[in-house]
């Protein structure tokens, strides 16, 4: 079954987001555990933590479906030891708040070495924090998401997110997001049916599906390989809709949220029905 779903606001707290997300008819969605744009962020109280789990269970949601989405401001492999530190110390916050709401997931950026130190030193510095938060947080997953590989981001080939999968010492909390416009910015063509079958059998065969916890369904104001990251409302941007119809009909795609991202939240609920229809038409 497909799970699809848009990134809601929790302005106002945590528990306005399934308020948020039933209002568009989604049965997934995704949100921020604190502000995204800041470091610090007051802990969630008990009534915080109630409302939103009375909330999910009202609306009838499954915390499968739910992939809430760490800071912007974190990165996982900074050459700078203080700024580090203070990702390390936001990201274990995320995701012991991601555990008191009763959340399988918690996705990230994998980072960026900002051209100051070597790939290998920022694979290494990202499993390192990585490691170093599944030790201290139980049970959530880390979903690392792939980039549309701006600047000094690293993650935007499958072959970099299994460099760093690989060095997780425990392969059952980790996890990939893939997020279509990073895909095709990143020049991997989804656009044709061709192009989708290559793509994700390079996935399968690199990554392997039983990674994938998530995607992220944006279409792309760039064209293929520009490695800049817009996101566009579906069928309005360089992919089409052809990709977005694949995914609604593939099984492989099935049991996991399927979030939009896209830039206007006015027409999510009409995104959303749209991909229902896709999905209906593969029955």
């Amino acid at each position: 079954m497909k799970y699809f779903g848009a990134h809601v606001s929790a302005q106002g707290g945590v528990s306005n987001a399934p308020v948020n997300a039933h209002k568009i008819n989604a049965t997934a969605f995704a949100l921020f555990l604190k502000n995204q744009r800041r470091w610090q962020a007051k802990p969630l109280t008990p009534h915080q933590i109630n409302a939103f789990k009375e909330n999910i269970k009202r609306f009838n949601f499954n915390s499968r479906y739910i992939l809430p989405h760490a800071s912007y401001l974190i990165n996982l492999c900074s050459p700078n030891e203080e700024k580090l530190k203070k990702s390390r110390l936001a990201f274990i916050d995320e995701l012991k708040r991601a555990q008191f709401l009763g959340l399988k997931y918690l996705n990230v950026h994998p980072g960026a070495h900002l051209n100051q130190i070597s790939e290998k030193e920022c694979i290494d510095k990202m499993a390192e924090s990585i490691n170093l938060a599944l030790k201290s947080v139980e049970n959530v997953i880390v979903v690392l998401e792939n980039t549309a590989g701006e600047g000094s981001v690293y993650g935007y080939r499958f072959k970099q997110l299994r460099n760093i999968l690989e060095k997780i010492e425990d392969n059952s909390r980790i996890g990939v997001c893939i997020d279509t416009c990073h895909l095709f910015a990143a020049g991997y063509n989804i656009s044709t049916f061709e192009g989708f079958n290559k793509t994700f059998e390079e996935f399968s065969e690199i990554i392997g599906f039983k990674y994938l916890k998530g995607m992220h369904l944006n279409d792309s104001k760039v064209e293929l390989g520009k490695r800049v990251d817009r996101h566009e409302s579906l069928g309005k941007g360089k992919i089409g809709l052809e990709a977005f119809k694949l995914i609604a009909r593939d099984n492989r795609f099935d049991e996991i949220p399927l979030i939009l991202e896209t830039p206007n939240p006015s027409i999510w609920k009409d995104e959303i029905a749209l991909l229902n229809k896709f999905y209906s038409a593969s029955d």
